[in-house]
């Protein structure tokens, strides 16, 4: 048996899923790019029959991200294969993931199908998706409620029809590790042909045991895991593909397995998520949250000044958690800032260098000393930004306990200028009706917050909110400033250019389908 395991990142499908979450196309590409840089082997880029907009961003991944698999999902039928093969058929490598539930309880309340029809529809479905490539995947939904003999059944025959993966998801988090391990050890030793597929699991976390799960598996002859950055996804989300890589390279003794991934970008991988997204890391998650290499108690600290490995089974720097000497200022070149950032693995172009550097110089203006947490916001600010799209030009704010909040707003798109005065409830609400009165679009925003980047009183307010005009889209945007009115004003910006490329891409997409 192979020692490798194979990494299968379902952030942009599975992921994007989780409840508030919209990225448009941009933003899929750019994780899907740094996907890559960390090293896993399969994309899933999206469910392509879904929406115009999963299968313009599966269609823009499959064409510009190289050396990765880019996988796209489909039901077990001909339309949704056909459809998820169109998007893929620009890929360096492509994968149709088609998949059907095998359990009773889908079987009856969801499918209204026999278990002999389900049977039928997954070996046509392979079978299918094999004409297009040899690279097919195949799940069986609900694996963990299945009748076990029905699941070998299916397996095998998908196996049969050409299958080089079956995937056993456990849909909705039932399972427990020893009784997952069991399963997946039963499966590698009794399906028929099941020596010339790859095993996959797909664990989702509604027990908190998805990570445990996929490990079990992996103990039990799993060699593909699939999961997402950060452990986002539906419900209480997937197996947090950055535990699952760090837990086979730390405890490579129990494991004996390897996988490809480059350890030093998993920090920055979960960064750019988590910006992207507007979910929050929380303080105390495994591997990635800020607390991971935090030590207060006194025992502690005492112990790492004397060795680190007293207390830390993983060194910072091995995740991509950097730390520099040099301190950057209001008198800092350009070169001392891209060594800064090259240090932090970040590869600008010169226009994005050229841009980030500006915002650096105008940031540095209002704070003494920019620590890498600071650059790191400017960069993820910067590659958050839509091409033609509205930018904050000036912004006035008149507000006190004994007056009614006004707010005078500047936007430029394109070179022009144009400006609006608006009174609201805050000063927030008033910049934000201001921004909708240039732009003709009225966002209800569904959430605000905001977090200082760095302690101190000169410390980077970063705000992060979420908008919709119909209740179901929802749009997440960022803005960082020392000044947090006006990071709430660069945020609404933000998330209403996102909303309006989404509408533009939209009508243009399917403009081209009649």
């Amino acid at each position: 048996m192979s020692q490798r395991v194979y990494i299968f990142d379902t952030t942009l499908r599975d992921g994007e899923q989780s409840p508030g979450v919209s990225l448009n196309v941009p933003e899929k590409v750019q994780i899907a790019k740094q996907l890559a840089r960390l090293g896993v082997d399969i994309i899933e880029a999206g469910f392509p029959i879904s929406s115009p907009g999963d299968f313009e961003s599966v269609r823009a991944i499959a064409r510009e991200v190289k050396g990765v698999t880019v996988a796209g999902l489909s039901r077990a039928n001909f339309l949704d294969i056909d459809r998820a093969w169109e998007a893929l058929r620009g890929a360096e490598q492509a994968r149709i993931h088609t998949f059907i539930a095998t359990s009773d309880i889908h079987l009856k309340h969801k499918l209204c199908m026999t278990r002999e029809q389900v049977l039928e529809a997954a070996v046509a479905a392979v079978k299918h998706a094999k004409a297009y490539t040899s690279d097919v995947e195949f799940s069986a939904e609900d694996a963990s409620r299945s009748d076990f003999d029905f699941l070998c059944q299916v397996l095998a025959a998908a196996i049969e029809a050409g299958a080089t993966v079956v995937n056993i998801p456990d849909t909705v988090g039932y399972s427990i590790p020893l009784e997952w391990g069991r399963l997946i050890n039963d499966i590698c030793h009794k399906v028929p042909g099941i020596e010339k597929a790859v095993v996959s699991v797909h664990c989702h976390n509604d027990l908190g045991m998805a990570v445990a799960n996929s490990l079990a598996a992996v103990l039990n002859g799993a060699r593909q895991v699939e999961g997402a950055i950060n452990g986002i996804g539906e419900r209480a989300g997937n197996a947090a593909v950055e535990e699952v890589i760090m837990a086979l390279h730390t405890r490579k003794d129990q494991f004996g397995v390897f996988t490809r991934a480059h350890t030093e970008e998993i920090y920055r991988t979960s960064r750019l998520v988590s910006a992207l997204t507007g979910m929050k890391v929380q303080a105390n998650k495994a591997i990635v949250g800020d607390n991971a290499f935090a030590h207060e108690a006194g025992i502690h600290q005492d112990g790492m000044l004397k060795d680190r490995t007293t207390y830390e089974i993983m060194n910072p720097a091995m995740i991509g958690i950097s730390k520099s000497n040099l301190v950057l200022g209001k008198h800092s070149g350009r070169h001392a800032f891209r060594q800064r950032l090259e240090s932090l693995g970040y590869v600008l172009s010169k226009e994005e260098l050229n841009s980030a550097f500006n915002s650096f110089k105008k940031l540095s203006d209002k704070k003494m000393n920019i620590t890498s947490e600071d650059i790191e916001a400017i960069i993820e600010e910067e590659m958050s930004r839509l091409p033609h799209a509205f930018a904050l030009d000036y912004l006035h704010i008149s507000s006190g306990t004994a007056v009614v909040p006004t707010a005078t707003v500047g936007l430029r798109r394109d070179g022009q200028l144009s400006e609006e005065a608006a009174c609201g409830n805050g000063p927030v609400d008033a910049i934000c009706k201001a921004v909708d009165k240039i732009t003709g679009i009225n966002c209800t925003m569904i959430s605000w917050g905001i977090n200082a980047v760095t302690s101190g009183k000169d410390a980077l307010g970063d705000v992060n909110l979420k908008v919709t005009t119909d209740g179901c889209k929802v749009f997440t945007g960022r803005g960082i400033s020392t000044d947090i009115l006006e990071a709430s004003a660069k945020a609404y910006i933000n998330a209403v250019n996102k909303l309006i490329w989404d509408s533009m891409h939209t009508e243009r997409e399917v403009g081209s389908e009649k």
